[in-house]
């Protein structure tokens, strides 16, 4: 009985240190993931962006990003985003517009917000030069930068295109972001 009570002992002991272990790797594996923040890469986006105001007025061109925390394309997307982001910081601005935030309801109606992601693509001098609906990878939202940077066409994607107002038949109440329909 002696012999028993150490070797239970001892594999509890395991126990836990393969418990702390596995936490640790896990602790890591998020910070590495997330560009050692603990924040999600919408949520650094999010905190980071300027008010669309300030981002249309400071002659650099903007991609204005309309999303949710609740979806899910817009959470996979947001590490491309976010890398480019950063790859051309100083010189594109990329502002992030929550459409469940209240404040920015003027805006999901004055840019037809009808589903997320919707990107709203900025010339420097504030001119909206397009759209693009719909998730995107790291090198079309680095090909979108480029061409808004560059002051070029902008590239021919599925998605991307200028802008047309909804056909006069289209209710307003039955077309908004959160309709689904």
């Amino acid at each position: 009985m002696t012999d028993s009570a150490p070797s239970s002992s001892l594999s509890t002991l395991q126990k836990m240190l393969l418990l702390i272990s596995a936490l640790a790797l896990a602790v890591t594996l998020f910070l590495v993931r997330n560009g050692g923040s603990i924040e999600s890469p919408l949520d650094q986006l999010a905190r980071r962006s300027l008010t669309p105001e300030v981002a249309l007025s400071n002659g650099r061109p903007t991609i204005l990003e309309f999303y949710a925390d609740w979806c899910e394309v817009c959470r996979e997307m947001a590490p491309a985003m976010l890398e480019v982001e950063q790859r051309h910081s100083g010189d594109l601005d990329v502002v992030l517009v929550n459409i469940d935030n209240p404040r920015w309801l003027d805006l999901t109606d004055r840019y037809e917000v009808t589903g997320i992601p919707q990107l709203n693509l900025f010339s420097a001098d504030g001119t909206m030069r397009g759209r693009s609906l719909g998730g995107r990878s790291e090198n079309e939202l680095d090909s979108i930068a480029n061409a808004l940077m560059s002051d070029s066409p902008l590239p021919a994607l599925a998605g991307v295109g200028d802008t047309s107002p909804l056909p006069e038949s289209a209710s307003a109440e039955s077309t908004g972001p959160r309709s689904h329909s």
